[in-house]
């Protein structure tokens, strides 16, 4: 209902499972929490339209309009949370627990919760008096492969002037962030016993040759790409996990390296593939059939905000912050095709962000509904 109180918004939505994961046995449908989300801006006069997301196992978008023009502002935030480990939480991940001035719960932080905020700075919008419409987007399946936003942006269903992405940035706007883009590199050899390495062919001699091949080109990304807007200036490639062989006594068979690539904004997705691809070349040609490279997921781009209609200097005017760049992932790049200008801006703080007992402070409250408040006046009114 539109009149319930912030906190009796924040525990329904908390109260709703949305978790987004790869395994299958602990990913769920989002469904619930976009019913009930569409239910509170229906009843607000928004018109509400619910998608199935392609590829995902039973998750919606929900975006719900109000008003009519064209631009407009997009208030948009994801519906899902990552999983949680039962053993660390010291209370209900489900259920809210206030203490300390903090709320606690699965997604308070990270960042379902921002539905609520945008939910109490609407209750003083005259609604019907907006002169551009504004737009509230729920998406699916950021936390794994961002499958909502992409599914969205690729629709162009809206064209508004400026969007807020809600993720916690502890209200500082945020213009600019790297990509993130991760393989798997897979090295089938011959196992044997290691008193005769001739009859056998060794994965992670030449998963070694691999390695070295990725980290000349790692020194070439450091050198090449260069953007002094981020704390960490530079294309960052990290070798994370590796596994090979099960015994010292034998010729190893198989190994298997993930590794990631986070990209400046002037490096795109298809070019750092193209990188990765040319400088393994030499060792995919030397050794036929034996090595294979795949996407551990679906790649996130780089995002830099356009800034055509000004939102930088409106969003530093509001929050009193300086605009700032981020080392990390968020749907901004996908919101950003729909041609507006994009800045990701939210309460509570990125630390909290997939942690246990995670929480969000209300002293984020009355600054962050002002500065909803504030934005929609500027935009919509």
């Amino acid at each position: 209902m539109p009149n319930l109180s912030f906190l009796e918004h924040y525990e329904a939505i908390i109260k709703s499972p949305s978790i987004s994961a790869f395994d299958e046995k602990i990913d769920q449908t989002n469904r619930p929490l976009i019913d009930i989300l569409s239910s509170w801006f229906s009843e607000l006069g928004f018109t509400i339209t619910i998608q199935h997301v392609p590829g995902t196992r039973n998750k919606f978008n929900m975006l719900a309009k109000i008003g009519s023009g064209e631009g407009g502002l997009l208030l948009s935030g994801h519906s899902d949370t990552v999983p949680f480990d039962e053993g660390a939480w010291q209370s209900d991940p489900f259920k809210v627990k206030q203490a300390d001035g903090k709320l606690f719960g699965l997604g308070s932080c990270d960042m379902k919760g921002f539905f609520a905020f945008i939910l109490e700075a609407l209750k003083t919008i005259p609604l019907n008096k907006l002169k551009k419409p504004l737009y509230i987007l729920a998406t699916a399946d950021e936390e794994t492969s961002m499958a909502g936003a992409r599914f969205f942006a690729q629709q162009q269903l809206i064209k508004p002037n400026m969007a807020i992405i809600g993720e916690p940035t502890e209200l500082v706007p945020i213009y600019k962030h790297k990509g993130h883009i991760a393989q798997s590199l897979n090295i089938q050899g011959k196992a044997g016993h290691s008193s005769d390495p001739d009859k056998g062919v060794n994965a992670i001699e030449i998963m070694y040759q691999a390695i070295g091949q990725l980290m000349d080109l790692q020194s070439r990304l450091k050198g090449q790409f260069h953007d002094d807007d981020f704390s960490v200036p530079y294309v960052t490639m990290n070798l994370g996990h590796i596994h090979g062989g099960d015994g010292e006594n034998r010729i190893c068979g198989h190994c298997k390296l993930n590794f990631d690539l986070r990209a400046v904004p002037e490096l795109n997705d298809q070019q750092a593939l193209a990188m990765i691809d040319e400088a393994l070349a030499p060792v995919f040609a030397k050794y036929p059939s034996r090595l294979s490279l795949d996407l551990m997921y679906p790649t996130a781009p780089a995002f830099a905000c356009r800034d055509e209609q000004n939102i930088l200097a409106l969003a530093e005017q509001l929050t009193g912050k300086k605009f700032q760049s981020a080392n990390y992932a968020t749907e901004a790049p996908f919101i950003n095709q729909l041609g507006c200008d994009t800045i990701v801006l939210g309460p509570g703080s990125i630390d909290q962000a997939h942690q246990p007992d995670e929480y969000i402070s209300l002293d984020y409250v009355d600054p962050t509904v002002h500065i909803l408040q504030q934005m929609i006046n500027k935009v919509c009114l």
